[in-house]
């Protein structure tokens, strides 16, 4: 019962700062509703940065992939550090001087409507079938099972999971559709006050559990009697092998935290280029700290339950129901609703955006007033979130879902984050080729992976079934040299698409050079600091790794 007050509580609070903090904004406007007023801060746009990425699939995927596998997987946080600084740096200032609202926007501007309607409705894509249902129903695993749901309403499993995924979906959807960017990122904040205070607890309370009551003695008593878990170069065999770090997996990271729009959103929506840089310099510095929060928790799992979980994925809830005392579950879970909330609202404000501006507005309605798209906005909204809800109990599998949705977003990742590095470094480079690079991109990476690489997998396994070869490890070693890791097709990929582009542009360019318009939104005058903290962040990332080498 307390733990239910608690989580109650935390939540109520949540909702009427957030109430509070919005109540004066104009969400009349475009840039009322979808950025805020343009009046986000530096303090405002890390919290928001660092809730819209940190959810469910986060917490519980990386601790079990850590699990398994140790800190290697601390590349999806790590690397994210670095892609942050390259977007403040160089990408925000590029944005902001356009005055864009959505990425597609200024895709738009550099090539035409239609590159821009493509990019638009391949985002839209990804996240109604993909992102929105696995987040609702990844979340609504963790509450239903921290919370042992089924038990406390006398209702079967299924039950319980659809009850939670409807809760999670109608306050998330209240959020963002009724309340705009600025209450999704104001509630952002506070969850992420939470969320850093409770996600660090459970570590601390794990190596307690194991040390005896020390802290640095379970630090210890983790490292000497699993040093392997502590090896920062991963194997061909683990999710995220060391040589991707240098191919695919930082285009990733780019491609997340500079040109998706449920992310950079919150930066463009920033009051002045220097709140917007100073704001992505706070989140990055606070992402290295990450892996305390997603795979430290994994690693202490394995140890304390000796390996013995049936699913790697249950780590992080059997910790947390193993080591944490039981008056702090019901805040954890709540700090942890508003992460899952965050990433849901996150993306359904995002969908909405260019469901507005970049189709309603462009397509169906030119002459809409901006008060009408807003109101169109929200219903498209309501409909999205209502079909997401839909889908997300007939999803399966989601002790996998981490691992197959990085592979399954890399379908537009690279076509989109192709075509914007080119429209950036060059002024020249026609329409046509940004059209051709996002077909192109699509359709060799579905090639790619579900036709070329079952292929020759099921062929190197055949062999090894014919060789006698039964050993797990020498048939993972088999299955991982039988085709190329997707995050280093994702960068072959890559290099091909821009090939493409930059030769039709060289035979056919743009008569007139690109030039990007200063639209005096708001202040371009960068943070005096922004290259020198960037530069420390880098540094500390390089040293991690050098660190726990092998």
């Amino acid at each position: 019962m307390i733990g239910i007050l608690s989580f109650v509580g935390f939540t109520a609070l949540v909702a009427i700062i957030s109430y509070f903090a919005t109540r004066t904004t104009d969400e009349k406007s475009s840039d009322g509703y979808f950025l805020g007023g343009r009046s986000l801060t530096a303090g405002v746009i890390a919290g928001s940065l660092l809730l819209t990425n940190l959810s469910t699939e986060q917490i519980v995927g990386l601790n079990g992939q850590a699990y398994t596998e140790g800190i290697v997987v601390m590349a999806w946080e790590t690397l994210a550090a670095i892609a942050m600084v390259i977007t403040a740096i160089f990408l925000l200032p590029r944005y902001l001087k356009g005055g864009i609202t959505t990425v597609p926007q200024f895709l738009k501007d550099r090539y035409d409507v239609t590159t821009k309607t493509l990019t638009s409705v391949l985002f839209l894509t990804g996240y109604v079938v993909v992102l929105l249902p696995t987040i609702l129903y990844s979340g609504a695993l963790a509450i239903s099972t921290m919370f042992d749901l089924p038990t406390m309403l006398g209702v079967s499993d299924s039950t319980a999971l659809n009850l939670s995924i409807w809760g999670i979906g109608i306050i998330g959807s209240i959020y963002a559709v009724f309340g705009g960017l600025k209450a999704v990122a104001v509630s952002d904040t506070i969850n992420a006050v939470g969320l850093l205070i409770g996600g660090l607890l459970i570590p601390v309370f794990g190596l307690m559990a194991i040390g005896d009551g020390s802290v640095f003695g379970g630090l210890d008593v983790l490292y000497q009697s699993n040093p392997d878990k502590f090896d920062s170069t991963g194997e061909i065999t683990n999710s995220v092998p060391f040589s991707t770090l240098f191919t695919g997996m930082m285009l990733i990271n780019l491609f997340y935290w500079g040109t998706n729009q449920q992310i950079i959103q919150r930066a463009l929506g920033a009051k002045n280029l220097a709140e917007g840089q100073k704001g992505l310099l706070l989140a990055s510095f606070i992402k290295i700290l990450g892996p305390l929060i997603v795979v430290l928790p994994g690693i202490i799992a394995f140890h304390y339950f000796q390996g013995g979980l049936e699913m790697p994925d249950q780590a992080y809830p059997a910790l947390v129901n193993a080591v944490l005392p039981k008056y702090l579950v019901g805040f954890f879970v709540a700090v942890l609703f508003g992460a899952i909330l965050s990433s849901f609202n996150s993306v359904l404000n995002s969908s909405v955006t260019l469901f507005g501006l970049d189709v309603y507005k462009q397509h169906i309605n030119p002459d809409a007033t901006e008060q009408t798209v807003v109101q169109y906005g929200k219903i498209f909204g309501i409909v999205l979130a209502i079909g997401a809800m839909l889908i997300a109990p007939l999803i399966s599998n989601a002790g996998s879902l981490f691992a197959y949705l990085q592979e399954l977003n890399g379908i537009y990742t690279i076509p989109i984050f192709t075509i914007i590095v080119v429209g950036y470094l060059t002024k020249r480079v026609p329409a046509i080729a940004a059209k051709i690079g996002i077909i192109a991109g699509v359709v060799l990476y579905c090639f790619s992976q579900f036709y070329l690489q079952p292929m020759f997998v099921d062929g190197a396994l055949e062999e090894a079934a014919a060789a006698g070869i039964t050993d797990p490890e020498a048939l993972a070693l088999i299955k991982a040299e039988a085709y190329p890791h997707f995050i280093h097709i994702m960068a072959i990929l890559f290099v091909l698409n821009a090939t493409i582009m930059l030769v039709i542009g060289k035979i056919w360019p743009n008569e007139k050079p690109f030039e990007l318009e200063y639209t005096e939104q708001v202040s371009i005058e960068p943070y005096k600091y922004v290259k020198q903290i960037g530069i420390v962040i880098c540094l500390i990332v390089v040293a991690l790794y050098v660190y726990f080498a092998k």
